[in-house]
């Protein structure tokens, strides 16, 4: 299905502005009497990232259980890669996901698998890729996040850290569009929690991949949304400090009992007055 008219005003505001990957229009959600989403309009640009904060509870993973067909809303209309996905059948999502790369809190790896098997398991158990063009993609992507000397070890022999670079690396094997994140560093100390937000950025900026980055962890925020991958004089990839024009390419939402209750960029959180958004920030 593509793009069709009658589209939401603002899809049509995103339409004018580039080219939406995921658009969210007036979409609620509740279990029972519990409101969970109440109302949320967002659009998410190629090559963009959403960063969604909130206190736990918020809603912020149930948004990307909705954008992967998990759950479905009450109300409200939600696009992915120019698909209408609220209404689909499984069957109709599975073609969908295809085009997405999920990576979960504690990096789901098979234990029993190595790092390769892992990397490459989407596409040796989903595609017709032959097996020694995946073998030649798991060695690229783990090339690209530096661990490619690590293929034949078990997620027992990583660290934490290299855990969840490998499942950032199992998410982009199949080169989605699209690269949803459920609190990717969570639980890492904060130098090692850096190698994981380094990946985030150099894949959004050096495979121009969109991103919806879910995390209560402000430190990581503030870097994904604050930073570039860019190669330096010698082509070496370096990720360094955003310039303006960059930095816009983030946007933060905040949830609020169910309600977007701030959208914008780093420095306009930041200068915030609202004084639950001071308080959450401090």
């Amino acid at each position: 299905m593509v793009l069709a008219a009658p589209r939401s005003a603002p899809l049509e505001e995103a339409l004018g502005e580039g080219s939406p990957i995921v658009v969210l229009d007036r979409v609620s959600l509740a279990f029972d009497d519990k409101v969970i989403l109440k109302n949320i309009s967002f659009t998410l640009l190629k090559g963009h990232t959403k960063i969604i904060l909130g206190a736990s509870g918020s809603g912020k993973s149930t948004i990307l259980k909705l954008i992967l067909g998990l759950l479905k809303p009450d109300a409200g209309v939600i696009w992915v890669n120019g698909e209408r996905v609220d209404g689909m059948t499984e069957l109709e999502m599975m073609k969908v996901r295809a085009d997405l790369g999920m990576v979960f809190q504690e990096g789901a790896l098979f234990d029993s698998l190595t790092v390769a098997e892992n990397v490459g398991y989407k596409l040796f158990e989903e595609s017709d890729m032959p097996r020694a063009d995946v073998r030649q993609r798991v060695d690229e992507i783990l090339g690209f996040i530096g661990l490619d000397d690590h293929v034949d070890r078990t997620p027992a022999e990583l660290s934490g850290g290299q855990r969840r670079r490998v499942a950032i690396a199992r998410a982009m094997a199949a080169k989605p569009r699209l690269l949803l994140y459920d609190e990717p560093t969570t639980g890492l100390d904060p130098i090692t929690a850096i190698t994981v937000d380094n990946e985030i950025v150099k894949l959004r900026d050096i495979e121009n991949v969109s991103s919806i980055l879910v995390t209560h962890q402000l430190r990581d925020a503030f870097f994904v949304a604050t930073h570039e991958a860019v190669h330096d004089a010698a082509g070496r990839l370096q990720v360094v400090p955003a310039g303006l024009d960059k930095a816009e390419e983030a946007e933060f939402i905040m949830l609020k009992d169910g309600e977007i209750a701030f959208e914008g960029h780093a420095a306009e959180l930041r200068a915030t007055s609202d004084s639950y958004l001071k308080t959450f920030l401090s």
